[in-house]
């Protein structure tokens, strides 16, 4: 069995930008002509009172937030220990709930990453 070069893909040619798997296409051809009609019968079952219509319609018009702006008050951060006491306070407002974990993880990447070039600088 013959190995890649780095960098280079076994078919350099690929997929088409923009085409379709065949799970879509299948989706497609079973929907053609009625997802109006099944779209109106979601909104009209929401507007109802059904909870998974309801849900279904929501997640369409609101997606999930992946992240959003937050507010902490942290040290000036110019050394090593500056970083070290900046992560403390991000552990201290998370432990109190003023931070979420997954923002506390997010920031603590950041403290990493400026501590690795304050070392290497």
């Amino acid at each position: 069995m013959a190995k890649f070069k780095k960098g280079k893909s076994g078919n350099p040619r690929g997929k088409p930008k923009g085409a379709k798997n065949k799970n879509t296409l299948a989706a497609e051809a079973l929907l053609d002509g009625d997802a109006q009609a099944i779209t109106r019968k979601a909104i009209e079952k929401a507007k109802d009172g059904d909870i998974a219509a309801i849900r279904l319609c929501l997640e369409r018009i609101l997606p999930a937030v992946k992240s959003r702006p937050i507010s902490i008050e942290l040290p000036k951060v110019e050394t090593i220990s500056d970083v070290v006491a900046a992560q403390g306070a991000v552990i201290t407002a998370m432990a109190n709930g003023e931070l979420r974990p997954d923002d506390a993880a997010a920031i603590m990447k950041m403290f990493a990453a400026i501590r690795t070039s304050l070392e290497v600088g």
